[in-house]
């Protein structure tokens, strides 16, 4: 071979080679897992069916309660803080050279990706080994004069001896998260079995993590719109492009998928899309807001009113899509129309619920008019841009085998809340060039 021809070989190779790692790094899938999966480390194989239920509903109720209880609106800023929980969906990752395995929770409703890190002056009991940055040859601290230490989007400041660059995360009753703003490698594991790395991600090392009551998992992975979020620091490399699928929690041992960037592009004639639409007189538009006009319960069409903040009305963003909420929260007077619609349609025998937890649930076995008949009704939300028809086993949930218990709750605030059970067997996809939330009908488990 001549020393031209070698040389022609070499580029294509190196050709070849520069075009197929773009190619993973902008169209890739990583696994979910869910927090009940035998393969979670927050998995527990004591509970039973009924204790999972209760708990996720616990957990939603603890979260949707600091969401609405800390949001003020004060001088034109919206502050909102979001408790810190045991989470849903996990999605393993590697940190740092050599790459080490974490695992965080998957969170639309928050920004900063963050993991506990040796030395550790407070930590929590956590399953998996603790990252540790020393051991890391990628690890760098951020510098107080980097313009990334002086954002004001996650609660950032220099250290007291000017050394470092700090983030503090306050989830509100004493938890939180304090440590070190840091650059590193992040590691993706495909699920077609290829890795992708990320060099210099703004992650948080945590040495100071006061939140005993939580998981044992490695920390949180922010999917929010803010700077510091895992979509838009991997931006232009995933087109700001993130999707995933959500199997039905029943199934909790089967894994759901996180796509990014061409992977995760929703198409098809079925295909609902709907604007993400920014919050008024918010500065900081991190969280996924849409506008939901309506809900049909059958024939029945309940018109969905907009959020108020002191006397401006913002219809136009009045439901919140988040992941780590389990159970969807409507206004009350708008839930007590959507019950009454539900209970005119469902002729199953009524089941009353001890615990308390539940204010409408059915005996599945009870006996039917027609064998054909549908035990619950056809529910559609009527979005901005088009109508999404939902999924049965998104708004009714088990509560014990062959009871089953509508997954709506009332809360006080304006802003509804729409959980991640609602979005089961609908593969959702999170646009930020186009500012836009799709929804395609799709079977999880075969997704």
């Amino acid at each position: 071979m001549s020393l031209f021809s070698s040389f022609i070989l070499i580029f294509l190779c190196l050709f070849c080679l520069i075009v197929c790692s773009h190619a993973i790094s902008n169209s890739f899938s990583v696994e979910l897992i869910h927090r009940d999966s035998y393969k979670s480390p927050l998995y527990n194989p004591t509970q039973t069916e009924f204790q999972k239920t209760i708990n996720a509903l616990h957990r939603s109720t603890n979260r949707v309660n600091y969401i609405n209880k800390r949001i003020s609106f004060t001088q034109n800023k919206l502050e909102s803080f979001l408790t810190y929980d045991d989470g849903e969906y996990l999605m393993s990752y590697f940190v740092g050279t050599p790459p080490f395995k974490v695992y965080g929770i998957l969170d639309s409703g928050s920004n900063l990706i963050w993991i506990q890190c040796k030395p550790c002056n407070i930590c929590y009991n956590q399953t998996s080994p603790i990252f540790n940055p020393s051991k890391s040859s990628s690890y760098q601290k951020i510098s107080c004069s980097s313009s990334r230490c002086k954002s004001r989007e996650e609660d950032i400041s220099c250290s007291k001896d000017k050394d470092s660059c700090e983030y503090t995360l306050d989830y509100g009753r004493g938890a939180k998260t304090q440590g070190d703003l840091i650059l590193e490698t992040i590691t993706l594991q495909s699920t077609s079995g290829s890795t992708v790395s990320f060099p210099n991600i703004v992650i948080g090392c945590g040495h100071t993590n006061n939140l005993s009551y939580t998981g044992k998992s490695s920390g949180v992975v922010g999917l929010a719109i803010g700077s510091t979020s895992l979509i838009k620091q991997l931006g232009s490399s995933i087109n700001e492009r993130f999707s995933y699928c959500l199997i039905d929690y029943r199934n909790a041992n089967q894994s759901s998928k996180l796509n990014f960037g061409d992977a995760a592009i929703v198409y098809g004639s079925d295909v609902v899309s709907t604007p993400i639409v920014k919050m008024i007189g918010n500065n900081q538009t991190d969280y996924y807001y849409l506008h939901l006009k309506a809900v049909s319960v059958g024939s029945k069409r309940i018109t969905y009113s907009g959020f108020k903040l002191k006397g401006i009305n913002a219809s136009t963003h009045n439901i919140q899509l988040d992941s780590g909420t389990t159970v969807t929260y409507v206004p009350r007077h708008f839930y007590h129309r959507l019950e009454s619609a539900v209970k005119k349609k469902v002729k199953l025998v009524r089941f009353h619920d001890d615990s308390g937890s539940f204010n409408l649930c059915y005996n599945t076995t009870s006996k039917q008019p027609t064998t054909k008949q549908s035990n619950f009704p056809v529910i559609i939300a009527h979005f901005s841009g088009g109508d999404v028809k939902l999924d049965p086993k998104g708004y009714f949930l088990s509560l014990y085998e062959g009871i089953e218990c509508f997954s709506f709750f009332p809360i006080k605030s304006d802003l509804g809340i729409m959980g991640n059970t609602l979005q089961v067997n609908y593969l959702v996809g999170y646009d930020l060039k186009n500012n836009i939330v799709s929804f395609k009908p799709t079977d999880c488990s075969k997704y």
